[in-house]
């Protein structure tokens, strides 16, 4: 039995068979380890555990019991996660599977992120392929995301499976033959008014979806902590006013992408459908397009080559196709009415942006001052313009 630490959590490494004849002593082992860290988070690791008997489950449940808050066992293989299913672990305990080793070797990429990479694995199948295992927690999460916004009708592409790819985690979709709608663009931008008009009912039709109360996490809650952020390089009376204009939206379950760009909605047979679910919020339908706004204006304000570089498209043709989809989704009665609600967006859009800067940092250095600077303009100006943000 091995023990480390990772991330500031204790790890017990369970190895070989845990059955009758060595049960009593595999106890022991754990708890004299736990008196010896008392009060430190803990779990299993089952990566080289080849076998456990009804004795061996006796010790994860006597374990369990004396943990107070239940514990976590990954990197199960499957005959031992059949085990632990076939006898009830599984709904009172974390068990995680062991990973399958994939190899994207000679795989086409077909979309790369600021996270990592998607290759198609076969006519079937692709893998969102990710920079570290950091992202593990990420994907796990984007698991439970995609099955909640499949069960209220999101068209959505459902991971079905976590594997490793050399030293990195992916996730599996089932996508046959789809392509991301930004690609399918740039084959033929004439359909530019064609897609305008299928993105912004596609937006209609997310937004449409509403969550149960405390079921994802709040959108405003979201911004506020990217405003937190932001406060950094903007006025603190800018600030203090823009964290009280979201404080004063009304609660909304609406159902909010987060990141609702072309590159994470596919089509396939006739349908778009939407990738990178662990981003999802519920909240006004303005936080999704802000985040839209950041991505194809935002984003190329001081760096127009990201649009190609990006999104594979023409400044141009991000343009048009940002501000005709918003035009087609809000459906203005009038000019002021259009300008009132791209105010909106556009100070929500800037706000996540500096966020994304700071975490991300910018693509070109050289302009990662002039970034900051032109966002902060912009919150200026439009802090004591907008006088409520929801839309």
């Amino acid at each position: 039995m091995k023990i480390y630490e990772e991330k500031g959590r204790l790890v017990i490494s369970l190895e070989g068979r845990i059955d009758s004849s060595n049960s009593k002593e595999t106890e022991a082992e754990i708890k004299r380890i736990l008196e010896e860290n008392a009060g430190k988070e803990f779990l299993l690791d089952a990566g080289d555990l080849e076998h456990i008997s009804s004795a061996g489950l006796r010790v994860l449940l006597e374990l369990h019991k004396n943990s107070g808050t239940g514990i976590t066992i990954r990197n199960v293989s499957m005959e031992i996660y059949e085990i632990l299913d076939v006898t009830g672990f599984t709904t009172f305990m974390k068990v995680k599977k062991k990973p399958r080793t994939v190899s994207v070797e000679g795989c086409p990429v077909i979309g790369k992120g600021a996270v990592g990479e998607v290759y198609r694995l076969d006519a079937d199948t692709i893998v969102k392929v990710y920079e570290n295992e950091d992202y593990l927690p990420m994907i796990e999460n984007e698991q439970v995301r995609a099955r909640q916004a499949f069960l209220k009708g999101i068209p959505t592409a459902i991971p079905f499976d976590i594997v490793k790819v050399g030293d990195r985690y992916g996730s599996v979709f089932e996508m046959i033959k789809a392509k991301n709608c930004s690609e399918l663009l740039a084959e033929d931008t004439g359909r530019l008014e064609e897609m305008i008009g299928m993105y912004a009912g596609f937006l209609r039709q997310v937004h449409g979806a509403v969550s149960e109360p405390g079921e994802l996490p709040d959108a405003r809650e979201l911004y506020l902590g990217y405003l937190d952020t932001a406060a950094e390089v903007i006025p603190e009376e800018v600030c203090s006013r823009i964290r009280t204009l979201i404080r004063e939206m009304p609660e909304d379950l609406h159902v909010i992408h987060g990141d609702i760009q072309l590159k994470n909605v596919m089509y396939s047979n006739g349908e778009m459908i939407l990738i990178d679910m662990e981003t999802l919020s519920c909240g006004n339908p303005v936080f999704d397009l802000a985040g839209m706004y950041m991505s194809y204006i935002a984003f190329c304000e001081d760096e127009p080559e990201n649009s190609m570089n990006f999104m594979g498209l023409p400044l141009e043709v991000t343009n048009r196709l940002c501000y005709g989809t918003l035009r087609r989704y809000l459906a203005p009665a009038d000019e002021a009415a259009w300008q009132t609600a791209l105010d909106k967006i556009v100070l929500l859009a800037y706000v996540r942006f500096l966020f994304v800067l700071s975490l991300l940092g910018s693509g070109n250095p050289d302009c990662h001052e002039q970034r900051i600077k032109h966002s902060r303009e912009h919150l200026e100006e439009l802090a004591g313009r907008v006088r409520e943000l929801a839309i």
